[in-house]
């Protein structure tokens, strides 16, 4: 009877902790988004852009789109497929060079925010409306002394769509000043 009870409370005992590990890592997002484009609508066939904008909670770092070594994982920003437009370029900034203690060289880094750039074509013909455009920005972010699990964070364009003769005007000028798409 004592060997059920022990083996029981050891079995009780690894599940507390089990839940306890999961409890733990449950909590704000590491990195999170807010989408932008650089006019107040498009037009059918045109090029428009728009920007997705991380903030990256203070202590963590995420990796470049290019990291300095093969075995880091990138952050990358995926936009799924749509009738409605298709992506043309995707810009990603240049990390900062960050020295890490597990590391001989620094490695590139994006901290506090980064914008992450994107043209997309809106297909000819498109009718009138507001499309939404879906995505992620994946990661992996890492502190002084070791990595979260690699992570995504969903995001969404919202792209107004608007006939020929309507005149379109710029806006978050500030968000784009630094995104060059040539």
């Amino acid at each position: 009877m004592r060997q059920v009870m022990r083996q029981g409370l050891l079995s009780l005992l690894a599940m507390w902790t089990m839940a306890s590990v999961a409890l733990s890592q449950v909590g704000p997002p590491v990195v999170e988004t807010r989408t932008v484009m650089a006019t107040d609508a498009g037009h059918p066939g045109s090029v428009v852009e728009a920007a997705v904008e991380g903030q990256i909670a203070s202590g963590y770092h995420i990796n470049d789109h290019h990291p300095s070594l093969d075995y880091l994982i990138p952050t990358e920003l995926k936009l799924d497929p749509s009738k409605q437009a298709s992506v043309e370029k995707v810009v990603y900034p240049k990390g900062e060079p960050q020295k890490f203690a597990f590391a001989d060289e620094p490695l590139l880094v994006y901290e506090g925010s980064l914008v992450v750039g994107v043209k997309l074509k809106i297909a000819s013909g498109l009718a009138p409306g507001v499309y939404a455009i879906k995505g992620k920005l994946a990661y992996q972010a890492c502190n002084d002394h070791a990595c979260l699990p690699p992570a995504s964070v969903p995001v969404t364009l919202i792209i107004k769509v608007v006939d020929r003769s309507v005149p379109l005007r710029r806006v978050h000028a500030d968000v784009f000043r630094n995104i060059t798409f040539n």
